[in-house]
């Protein structure tokens, strides 16, 4: 069976002087273009949120990073970021963007979608599971933004799945907000995911 590459969100936006800055972000660029070519697939995903997003502080008259109540759970309110067609919705300048495919998620302004596989809701698809298994792919490789929000939860959507699943955390960076990162590594771990 194959195996596939998943790169999630290395975007501007998420890299130091981007609207929601991972510490790091543009660290991992030249590690994550180096193994591309060792994987039978490789996918990108891109948050492609519209103006107003329902996960937007500004759209609650809200604090950034403070949370609120969604129909489908608790929503941490962001700086306004990844807006579609903007600059800092675009991937880093510097990311090889010969992908087979790119997933672009968070474009329903209801749902945020952490998730390469769902949206926040936890069962509107985005269509990678289906791809993947058209393409004969049981075992995958996340690398990626941010380790401990959309890395993980495509990690731990990917393992619910049934794919195999490991996570780079040498090529990922996190947020770490109120104790996240080590959540995040547990919560993957007792998936069965591997973290190297």
């Amino acid at each position: 069976m194959a195996h596939a590459l998943i790169v999630i969100d290395i975007q501007n936006d998420f890299c130091p002087g981007g609207a929601l800055a991972v510490a790091g972000g543009d660290e991992i660029v030249s590690g994550v273009n180096a193994i591309m070519d060792s994987y039978d697939a490789v996918i990108l995903t891109q948050d492609w949120h519209p103006r107003g997003h329902s996960s937007f502080a500004t759209s609650h008259d809200a604090d950034p990073f403070t949370t609120t109540q969604m129909p489908y759970g608790t929503q941490v309110l962001w700086p306004d970021h990844c807006i579609q067609n903007t600059n800092g919705a675009a991937f880093h300048p510097d990311l090889r963007t010969d992908a087979d495919m790119i997933i672009r998620k968070g474009f329903n302004t209801a749902i945020d979608s952490y998730s390469a596989f769902f949206e926040n809701d936890r069962t509107t698809p985005t269509g990678l599971e289906g791809y993947l298994r058209t393409r004969g792919i049981d075992t995958l490789t996340l690398v990626g933004l941010a380790t401990d929000f959309c890395v993980k939860f495509s990690a731990l959507d990917a393992a619910r799945l049934g794919f195999t699943v490991t996570v780079r955390t040498d090529l990922c960076r996190a947020i770490d907000m109120d104790g996240s990162y080590a959540t995040a590594r547990s919560d993957m771990r007792a998936a069965a995911i591997t973290l190297l």
